[in-house]
């Protein structure tokens, strides 16, 4: 299913009232506990943040993965800020970490290959602190060409939500195998992941499935992140249905 925004906002209320985004109030979201810790990673202690929820028996918990680092990407970004929002106001706890190298993060980039071990490093506490819960992966850029594809492979993962995907300069036919529910969530006007490409890559991608264009002006969805953020929170909910 490949839709605008507009398009799915327009879809997702004709299902029904089930798919009403219950948020909680902007003050609850100040009000909770945010802890700010250090993972312990494959090459050092990896920088992070967890958000949790007043909810003590949370659906799914989630963990969001951000942009290259070498180029300022950090957990901090708008969009993966965003991203986390929205899931916390779906009442999801949700984890962010900088890779090695970035932030207070230890280690050197390793162009995505120790990044995996980065993010199986995240995973882990999850599946520590929230024993037995699924959880959900996001990434945005850099992050989901890292993220994705361990989220593809690890079993604890049961949900991906690919931002930016960077299809024009990176190799992610690995999502062809990956039979999880997905996301991509696309600015139309992305100028590392084409609509082109990404609708090409899209339709080799096995069920189930939804791409969203957000009709943006960049990469970074400027100026249109509450709308792909509601995108987001429209399909996230649409899952638990």
């Amino acid at each position: 299913m490949i839709l605008r925004f507009c398009e799915y906002r327009h879809f997702a209320r004709s299902l029904g009232t089930g798919l009403r985004i219950r948020y909680t109030p902007k003050l609850e979201m100040a009000e909770a506990f945010h802890r700010t810790l250090f993972l312990s990673g494959p090459v050092g202690r990896l920088e992070a943040m967890l958000w949790t929820v007043s909810n003590a028996d949370p659906h799914r918990v989630a963990v969001v993965c951000h942009p290259h680092p070498l180029f300022g990407g950090t957990m901090h970004n708008k969009v993966v800020f965003q991203v986390a929002k929205t899931l916390h106001q779906l009442e999801i706890p949700v984890l962010r970490f900088n890779f090695r190298g970035a932030g207070l993060s230890e280690g050197k980039h390793d162009k995505g290959r120790g990044e995996a071990g980065d993010v199986r490093a995240a995973l882990d506490y999850l599946a520590k602190e929230f024993a037995i819960k699924p959880i959900l992966l996001a990434g945005f850029s850099f992050g989901s060409y890292v993220g994705l594809r361990v989220g593809c492979e690890d079993s604890r993962v049961t949900e991906l939500v690919g931002l930016g995907i960077p299809v024009d300069n990176s190799d992610l036919s690995f999502l062809t195998e990956c039979r999880k529910p997905k996301l991509i969530l696309q600015s139309a006007h992305d100028q590392f992941g084409s609509r082109e490409g990404v609708e090409a890559l899209y339709e080799k991608l096995p069920e189930p499935k939804t791409l969203v264009f957000v009709d943006a002006p960049d990469h970074f969805f400027a100026g249109k992140l509450p709308e792909m953020g509601h995108a987001l929170g429209q399909w996230v909910t649409r899952q638990n249905r």
